[in-house]
């Protein structure tokens, strides 16, 4: 992958998420809200229909403009130019400028988009994720093409599919396969898709892009953003560059669109009448490029047709060291998604059954640790403790909030009595006498005197 680099102080470009881009959806130019709902319903009545004429739609000012107003909420680092989205506010002619530039240069179709800025962000695996950041420009330009295509694919996507999608989130995933489960659907193909973004065929997502747009200049805006340069800086600071051969680098407005896109043929296929979702009754869920089909029994012939589809038909690479085939009902079995855990536990008060726990996975609890362990680690012992425990506050109420689903009480108690070991150590370090709280004070009493919130 290349040598990775020190992203500790980077802004990284938030990714587009359902809830996010839902609230900034409400706030669209009435025309622009028009147009997508108009492209919307013109899709959806007919499923067949390839659109033609798309690109004069995404080079209009109101288009642009719109697009601008969401890469300046979503914020995010510059790309290689280094200009940054405040840097525009603040110059010469403002966002107005750049967006009557982009107008012209896409009218007259001389655009050219610039090189992606690689950068490499932590897993919780200990690998390296890499983020393609985009030129301000480039992105403003990016988002114009997902305001006028998403509602076309909207129109398509089946209810299976969840990542990156407004009106959709984890949870909703979580609950289904949580319901699936309990309806018998107890064995599990978990699918790890190896280097998913970065592996998808140009040529595969392009023709999955025809089966709904025909408007050639749009596909070729795509295409360059495809083959757009990626530069990242080599062992002795130099800057490389290559041209990918395949995949839509994340980080980019469009990826997660065409992430979606191209599995949507994945998920027509399993529904289709020749599909498993017919012939082994077999359940799909899909957040993104994670996926799982649940079923009754995981047989040669579904396990054959799965892995056939992906690989030999579109083209991906599973990893076989991390899918795997899981029986909930025998012992010590579990699945792992999004985070979280499914297992069968004995019932809590004794009697003779089992239940299905959902709660959150021992590797969602070890990054939560990490990042807590960081937010008091010992260069910051000089941090004002107020100051301090608001950080610590909010990031505890973002995670509570995507994590409080199922049965989270015992992760949150863990969390809690970590939260306070390392507020404890932090307060000592600060102290040139050994801390104690106030007598007759417990630590969680004098921790939440402080306003430190338990989970």
């Amino acid at each position: 992958m290349g040598k990775t680099h020190n992203t500790e102080q980077l802004e990284l470009p938030l990714e587009l998420t359902p809830d996010w881009l839902s609230r900034k959806r409400r706030q669209l130019p009435e025309k622009l809200a028009s147009l997508r709902q108009t492209l919307y319903q013109k899709a959806k009545q007919e499923p067949r229909f390839r659109f033609y004429a798309l690109y004069d739609r995404i080079y209009r000012k109101d288009v642009l403009g719109a697009a601008f107003e969401l890469v300046r909420a979503n914020g995010g680092a510059p790309g290689p130019d280094g200009e940054t989205i405040d840097q525009i506010v603040h110059s010469e002619g403002g966002p107005e400028r750049l967006v009557d530039e982009l107008h012209e240069a896409l009218r007259t179709k001389s655009y050219k988009p610039g090189a992606v800025r690689r950068v490499y962000i932590p897993k919780p695996d200990g690998r390296q994720r890499p983020l393609g950041i985009p030129n301000v420009r480039d992105r403003v330009a990016q988002m114009a093409v997902y305001l006028v295509l998403e509602p076309i694919f909207e129109a398509d996507f089946l209810d299976c599919s969840y990542g990156f999608r407004p009106g959709k989130n984890a949870h909703e995933a979580l609950g289904t396969i949580r319901s699936h489960i309990k309806a018998g659907f107890t064995e599990v193909y978990d699918a790890d898709l190896k280097g998913y973004f970065d592996s998808i065929p140009h040529d595969k997502l392009l023709a999955a892009l025809q089966k709904r747009i025909a408007d050639g200049s749009v596909l070729k805006l795509i295409r360059m953003w495809l083959r757009a340069a990626v530069l990242e800086r080599d062992d002795n600071g130099k800057w490389r560059g290559t041209r990918p051969k395949a995949g839509t680098p994340q980080g980019g407005v469009l990826s997660p669109l065409l992430a979606n896109a191209f599995l949507h043929w994945f998920d027509r296929q399993f529904h289709s009448r020749s599909g498993p979702a017919q012939w082994a009754n077999a359940k799909l869920v899909r957040y993104a490029d994670d996926l799982v089909v649940l079923a009754r029994h995981q047989g040669p012939k579904l396990i054959g047709w799965i892995e056939h589809f992906i690989e030999a038909r579109a083209g991906l690479v599973i990893n076989r060291d991390k899918t795997r085939i899981v029986k909930l009902k025998e012992k010590r079995s579990f699945l792992d998604f999004l985070g979280f855990t499914f297992r069968y536990d004995r019932d809590l008060k004794g009697r003779g059954h089992q239940y299905l726990n959902v709660f959150p996975s021992n590797k969602a609890l070890a990054k939560e640790r990490e990042q807590l362990r960081c937010m008091t680690a010992t260069r910051l012992c000089f941090q004002p403790i107020p100051a301090l425990i608001q950080q610590l506050n909010r990031h505890r109420e973002g995670w509570k909030a995507y994590f409080d689903f199922g049965y989270p009480r015992v992760a949150f108690r863990k969390m809690n009595q970590y939260v306070h070991i390392r507020l404890a150590a932090h307060l000592k370090r600060r102290s040139q006498r050994r801390y104690r709280p106030p007598d007759g004070v417990t630590l969680y009493r004098h921790l939440a005197s402080l306003g430190l919130a338990s989970l």
